[in-house]
């Protein structure tokens, strides 16, 4: 049976994507082994998954990793800006940099066919607001603030990728991620090292009350919103692929969702049916944090089509909310 790897699939977009492959991949094709940091991971235990705890910056660790018969790595493992408590961009180097380089001689020890890699959305941020990034488009992001580090790492893990496609023959598969939408028990990030409530978890817990709900700025300022599965389902075209040898793929849904649609969807999913929040537009304040993604390619080469737009992806997000299925994952 060929065994798929996932580094990082303690996090919060590796957890659902072993969720979704281990019920697509049912008919024994695949064996799923779920790596992180994490000492005990019982969950995946419970989903009938091996669990392997490691760490990719530490080469002596992938000795814990199966040697034969591996099909493919899918590394999602990085510490990155938004669960940074303070500010320590060396771990930027030894997670993204170091840990990507000995992830590649893994894969070229133990002839491994494909390598499918996350990279970050950051390194298209220095385009104006409403630019279509698509994925060949030249990278313009900034050397300053605390995501510089991080994005400086993850493109020269994508060099480093590169170099083992053309030097070795790895097939390559790398996907630029945005915010990927899943349902997390941990409601706080920490942009510039800072502890804070989400915004997105404020706006559903004030719509759960039938509180207001604010925009901020302009009601049509549009951003892609990817849920979980549709990454995770593109990850799986990927792998099934026979054909290509690389790809370069944004992650996403092609379809833009402005403010007021978000909100309205929100309202919709997550508001009592008798106290419906009022919608109210702060234009004084300035909204930001979106991306618009170009998929073509993703759907030409992979047969991509995304399968939830944002109503639906709410309606799952509320119903993974009962669950707090991977609640041991976040600490809580």
């Amino acid at each position: 049976m060929k065994k798929i790897v996932v580094l990082g699939a303690t996090g919060n977009v590796g957890s659902y994507f072993m969720k979704y492959a281990k019920e697509r991949y049912t008919g024994g094709e695949f064996e799923l082994i779920a790596v992180g940091r994490r000492e005990k991971a019982e969950v995946f235990g419970r989903m009938g998954i091996q669990y392997i705890s490691m760490d990719i910056s530490e080469e002596k660790e992938f000795d814990k990793l199966p040697k034969d018969d591996v099909y493919a790595v899918i590394d999602l493992a990085a510490v990155i800006p938004a669960y940074m408590d303070g500010y320590h961009p060396e771990l930027y180097i030894s997670s993204i940099i170091e840990g990507t380089y000995n992830v590649l001689e893994y894969c070229r020890k133990n002839n491994v066919e494909k390598l499918l890699y996350s990279t970050s959305c950051y390194d298209m941020w220095e385009y104006p607001a409403g630019t279509v990034v698509k994925p060949d488009m030249p990278r313009n992001f900034s050397y300053v603030g605390d995501h510089a580090v991080y994005v400086i790492s993850k493109n020269a893990a994508c060099e480093l990728i590169e170099h083992y496609h053309q030097e070795y023959g790895l097939k390559t598969f790398i996907f630029r991620f945005p915010t990927i939408y899943s349902y997390s028990p941990n409601h706080y990030i920490y942009p510039d090292g800072v502890k804070k409530l989400r915004p997105l978890y404020k706006l559903i817990f004030n719509a759960m009350e039938g509180k207001p709900l604010d925009i901020w700025g302009d009601p049509s300022y549009s951003k892609d919103m990817i849920y979980v599965y549709d990454m995770a389902y593109m990850f799986c075209l990927a792998i099934e692929d026979q054909k290509l040898l690389k790809g370069f793929y944004n992650c996403g849904t092609g379809v833009p969702v402005n403010q007021m649609e978000q909100m309205e969807a929100i309202r919709k999913v997550f508001c009592p049916p008798d106290k419906q929040s009022e919608i109210i537009v702060l234009r004084d304040k300035t909204a930001g944090g979106g991306i618009l993604m170009d998929v073509r390619n993703a759907k030409e080469e992979l047969g991509y089509e995304p399968q939830y737009d944002v109503v639906r992806m709410f309606e799952d997000f509320k119903e993974e909310m009962k669950y707090d299925r991977f609640a041991e994952l976040r600490g809580k």
